[in-house]
């Protein structure tokens, strides 16, 4: 039996996945092997010491205190990709929006309401309708920094809009170039795209490299006609350098999906309430995608989009499976391994992966496991957490 305490307000599909007798779901579980979570903020909370996993529905996990839970062993997943199509519609929509004055069209056409002649309103219209004129995207540069599940969607969305689109990524993963066009060009550098792109895309984590990678150095060498859409995260653009920038004309306008005080009331800028994943399909996707993500760990001990764990997964082959992850030092898994040669338990088959200064292992054996033997495993010098399946 395992209970999952839950925050905020989930998708009820999601939920659905723990609909057997194996789990307690609430918001009221004690004594909880995982949380499953949207946006709340943990850095705050207490954390049990029955807490095994955390799954959050959703891409980033700035709301969890990752760091700290990956000292205690606990693993903190993410649905990359679970929300891009909803994502990427909106991008869409700011790449409309920001070609053509569509919005401010349609906010003049709502100041005439004190006009009740079709007729006057027609002629009205059609005489002002110049001052909302735009360009197309066909033919213009849309660069794209970042190439995983959302950007490489975008890139190559695109490309179907008839634009040339060029990328940077430095750490691209084999999946995602798998998934991009032959017809994306890379770039060698970020300064590089942003002196060539009409428009910009950011698709980057919140992390401390790309904390304000779009700043005065690099808007600088941007072209005055260009503008940037940030879907990505707030932290991203520096946004006293962006309202600079704004200012003085060194580039032509910012599309955001996160909103500041500075930024409010500027004609060059349109804003949107953070609504990038607000789609019930979104909602669903995510959900449902945590859920089994925390369900098959739990129940099997895999891995797969863990933010602090390696991907590790490995079918079950009958017997006893034990899962141990430590510190990433010599002799650890050897000296497991020995314990249970001594034990004359007989390995199956086994997994060892690694991230960083964290190792995380599988092991499945013939007959069943005392607990004598898993307290023996997690004496072993750089265990940092044992269970048994």
């Amino acid at each position: 039996m395992f209970n999952i305490r839950t925050y905020n307000a989930l998708s009820a599909k999601g939920l659905e996945r723990f609909s057997n007798d194996k789990y307690i779901v609430g918001e009221a579980c004690e004594a909880p092997e995982g949380f499953m979570l949207r946006s709340q903020k943990l850095h705050t909370e207490a954390v049990p010491d029955s807490l095994l996993a955390v799954a959050r529905a959703g891409a980033g996990v700035n709301n969890i205190p990752v760091e700290q839970y990956t000292e205690q062993g606990i693993v903190v997943f993410n649905t990359p990709g679970a929300n891009a199509n909803a994502v990427k519609e909106l991008i869409v929509a700011g790449l409309l929006l920001g070609s053509r004055d569509i919005y401010g069209g349609m906010s003049y056409v709502q100041e005439l309401d004190h006009m009740d002649d079709s007729g006057e309103m027609g002629k009205l219209l059609e005489k002002e309708k110049k001052r909302f004129a735009g360009s197309e995207v066909t033919g213009k540069t849309l660069g794209v920094v970042g190439l995983g599940a959302i950007g490489s969607i975008i890139a190559n969305l695109a490309l179907d809009l008839g634009m040339d689109v060029i990328g940077y990524d430095p750490a691209i993963s084999v999946e995602a170039a798998w998934q991009l066009s032959s017809r994306v060009e890379r770039m060698e550098s970020l300064e590089k795209l942003l002196a060539t792109a009409d428009f910009v895309t950011l698709h980057v984590p919140a992390i401390p490299a790309t904390k304000h990678l779009i700043n005065h150095e690099t808007l600088s060498g941007m072209k005055s006609t260009a503008k940037i859409l940030n879907f990505a995260r707030e932290e991203i653009v520096n946004t006293d350098d962006m309202v600079d920038a704004l200012e003085t004309g060194s580039i032509a306008g910012y599309i955001s999906d996160f909103p500041t005080p500075a930024l409010l009331g500027r004609k060059n800028v349109l804003l949107m309430p953070h609504i990038g994943a607000s789609t019930a399909e979104a909602e669903e996707n995510c959900a449902v995608m945590a859920a089994d993500q925390l369900k098959d760990f739990l129940e099997n001990g895999n891995i797969h989009n863990s933010v602090n764990y390696p991907p590790t997964k490995m079918s079950r082959n009958g017997g006893s499976r034990i899962t141990f992850s430590n510190n990433n030092v010599p002799k650890v898994l050897g000296s497991v391994l020995s314990i249970l040669a001594d034990s004359e338990i007989n390995v199956v088959d086994m997994v060892n992966k690694s991230r960083g200064e964290i190792a995380y292992n599988i092991i499945d054996v013939e007959g069943d496991i005392s607990t004598q033997l898993k307290e023996k495993i997690a004496q072993v010098d750089g265990v940092m957490r044992v269970r048994l399946l």
